[in-house]
């Protein structure tokens, strides 16, 4: 197939060029909205807290089955008392003008209702909250027009109360802005990873391929995949809700593999090209040439094609764990990431060997920084076409003199990388994802710790009896421990018999462990009725039991996935256990790395975060995935050259080892490089759930590409010998009938 690609895209390459063109354009226009429908960004959802079948999940339905109350929205005042009479008569007049207002239900501030103490103002008294209610189930049009008018009254009283003294400090808001300011801010951190990635990887791949030429494909490769993971997103949107963290970590991903590809076939286009044209000698006429560039094609297409074939589904399967996990959120990613990375290998198999066709012979001259001093040197030393001994083959060379020595300093390395990982505690990001300066943080987070009584409780008990039966109930669950009061019982509309709910309040924060623990002890002491035990605890307490119960079966079927993909690769036993090793050490160190920074607060000033006291809950899956998919990527492109220099007769193991890491060591280390770079770009956006994954995976990636691959690897190589390629009789006949070769 890929031969038969090699020779039938040189015959219309612009046409696919174009075909592609007009594709890009129109999945840009689609996602952002342009072709009179609602883009991506517009249909994505903010739920910091991913529900799992079970316990939380159906006493969440049960509350969700209730009559909801319409949107609300907030002013909140610091600095101000409200008994002032200025600040009185201002609340008396916009309680009036907002009572007239349209779809407004209900406007409560300290006057109204008339209660001692007011739910309204804080213990301390110097913070006061206005809350304005919508009517539910308003037309979207409607809701619209009344969210606006609300709050250009809350500005207006917000005007007021701040013109006069500026000591005082307003904030509007609500569910509302705040889901909004999170998309927005999601599309924000998109375009500015993008700004930062592309320049600097465009700029380093010019050092790498010598001139602009070359270095532009790959990137035009990106930027198809961007468009492409974009539109596949929009189109998972029309069918299941996305959460907005969904299109950086996929888009991310797409971006990084697109890079990878692109480097490894322009690399080896150029290789076979230059060997060809060096083979006609300097009297061919342009035909022969020009024959030769299109064989130099077909052999980049049955070599490197397949290698990026291979790396695709070891990544798409690595993906393909998320899948054991029964969170829409982890089974979204998982959808539209296999999407995405099959749109990153289509990319490199149709769109990569047109363009490479477009170019011709112009793609092996020496380009630009060849004739500027200096850079010269640069590049002949970064240059992607290695030669035979080089700096990469010594490398292997002294590796392979101390490859115990080697091995064991790598071990503690990563052995002290991962130290952390040992105390990671898991936590839910709320509001936390924003940065500290964003007023939608700000608000929701004073309402946490001055106004709890306005505030859902992080524990939510629904009993199905009345509010007598479940009022005696709470009194019980308020003597546990760890639980530091119990909001009043709350009598549930239900078709099926009377329902009550009460709120629990822990002593401990919710999201750690110790405050998770009172959920565990509130179900292990069930009354006589039923319950359902819920809330952000309870969601936050199942869904790390979730992780923690199918993460091992997720990973056995990734792992046996992989041992079979690296066996039809390399007819090798071992060297597949090997891989799965290496990984397993790579990823630890990463994972003790985030925990270290994130969790433990290490360089927040740098990174511009403040830590919330754990790592989110979706980190853990997604990093491993991901990271576990790129770490693949690497090693099937090291792999699949030590192996073909051992089947064109290299020699000793040792040997095809020295000659596999020179030929493509320069292509893992720029393409890690250039990988770590677009997720250190998507790690400067404000979003902490995109910090965390563009820095673990960059930090994985650099871990993975320089001490596993470039040291790791051929240590562990030279001890097993001529045992890397052992496998029993059995398996080595059926290699031979169904391995995957070159074609």
């Amino acid at each position: 197939m890929l031969l038969r690609l090699g020779r039938r895209i040189p015959r219309w390459p612009l046409w696919v060029a174009l075909g592609w063109l007009v594709a890009v354009a129109l999945a840009f226009a689609a996602a952002s909205g342009s072709l009179g429908f609602d883009g991506l960004f517009d249909r994505l959802h903010s739920n910091d807290t991913p529900v799992v079948p079970g316990e939380s999940k159906d006493g969440l339905a049960l509350l969700r089955s209730q009559p909801q109350a319409g949107s609300v929205v907030m002013l909140l005042v610091e600095g101000a008392d409200p008994a002032d009479p200025a600040v009185s008569a201002a609340l008396r007049q916009d309680r009036a003008r907002l009572t007239a207002t349209t779809h407004v239900a209900a406007v409560s501030d300290p006057q109204q209702p008339a209660v001692t103490p007011s739910p309204f103002v804080s213990a301390d008294g110097s913070a006061f909250l206005v809350s304005v209610s919508l009517q539910a189930d308003l037309p979207a049009g409607a809701q619209e027009a009344a969210l606006g008018a609300v709050e250009r009254s809350l500005d207006r009283l917000a005007d007021e109360l701040s013109g006069s003294d500026p000591a005082v400090r307003t904030t509007v808001g609500g569910v509302d802005r705040l889901i909004e300011r999170i998309n927005q801010q999601v599309e924000a951190d998109l375009r500015s990873g993008e700004a930062v990635a592309l320049p600097i990887s465009l700029a380093l791949m010019v050092l790498v391929f010598g001139g602009l030429l070359a270095a532009g494909l790959p990137v035009l490769g990106a930027v198809a995949s961007i468009a492409g993971a974009l539109a596949c997103l929009l189109g998972f949107s029309l069918v299941m809700d996305l959460n907005s963290s969904v299109p950086s970590v996929v888009s991310v991903l797409g971006l990084g593999l697109c890079i990878d590809y692109g480097l490894l076939l322009v690399s080896r286009y150029r290789e076979e090209a230059r060997a060809a044209l060096a083979a006609l000698g300097a009297g061919a006429d342009d035909l022969a040439r020009d024959r030769a560039m299109g064989q130099a094609l077909e052999r980049t297409m049955a070599t490197a094609g397949r290698t990026v074939l291979f790396s695709g589904l070891t990544v798409a399967i690595s993906l393909c764990g998320l899948l054991f996990f029964r969170t829409e959120l982890l089974r979204a990613v998982d959808a539209a990431g296999v999407s995405v990375v099959l749109i990153a290998v289509l990319v490199a198999i149709t769109l990569i060997p047109a363009l490479l066709a477009l170019t011709g012979r112009r793609l092996v001259r020496p380009g630009i920084t060849h004739r500027i001093w200096l850079l010269n040197r640069l590049a002949r030393r970064l240059g992607d076409v290695a030669p035979q001994h080089g700096a990469f083959s010594r490398l292997a060379a002294g590796v392979q003199r101390r490859p115990g020595v080697v091995i064991l300093a790598c071990l503690a390395v990563l052995a002290a990388a991962a130290w952390p990982l040992a105390d990671m505690r898991l936590v839910a990001s709320g509001t936390s994802i924003l940065p500290v300066s964003s007023d939608q943080r700000h608000l929701f987070d004073t309402l946490d710790t001055r106004f709890p009584a306005l505030t859902e409780a992080p524990i939510l008990v629904v009993c199905r009896v009345g509010e007598t039966d479940a009022q005696a109930y709470a009194d019980r669950v308020s003597r546990l421990d760890g639980v530091r009061s119990v909001d009043p019982v709350t009598a549930l509309r239900s078709g099926q018999g009377p329902l009550s709910v009460f709120g629990v309040r822990t002593v401990a924060d919710p999201q750690l462990g110790e405050g998770r623990a009172v959920v565990d002890l509130i179900r292990r002491n069930r009354p006589d009725f039923e319950i359902w035990v819920t809330g952000r605890a309870a969601q936050v307490r199942d869904f790390v039991a979730e992780i923690r119960a199918r993460a091992p079966l997720a990973g056995a079927l990734v792992a046996l996935a992989t041992l079979v993909l690296l066996f039809l690769m390399t007819g090798s036993v071992l060297i597949p256990l090997k891989a799965l090793a290496m990984n397993a050490v790579s990823m630890g160190a990463s994972f003790g790395v985030l925990v270290w920074i994130f969790q433990e607060g290490h360089l927040e000033g740098f990174l511009g975060f403040t830590s919330n006291g754990g790592v989110d809950q979706t980190i853990p899956a997604l990093v491993l995935s991901f990271a576990f998919g790129l770490s693949m990527d690497y090693e099937v492109f090291l792999l699949s050259r030590v192996k073909e220099a051992r089947d064109r007769g290299a020699g000793d193991n040792d040997l095809a080892v020295r000659q596999g890491l020179q030929h493509s060591g320069r292509i893992i280390t720029s393409a890690a490089l250039i990988v770590v770079i677009v997720f250190a770009g998507f790690a400067t956006g404000e979003l902490l759930i995109i910090k965390e994954m563009g820095v673990a995976l960059a930090v994985a990636v650099a871990v993975d590409a320089t001490v596993v691959r470039m040291l790791l690897v051929p240590a562990t190589m030279t001890l097993l010998g001529e045992w890397n390629w052992w496998a029993p009789a059995p398996l080595r006949r059926l290699h031979t009938r169904f391995g995957l070769r070159e074609n």
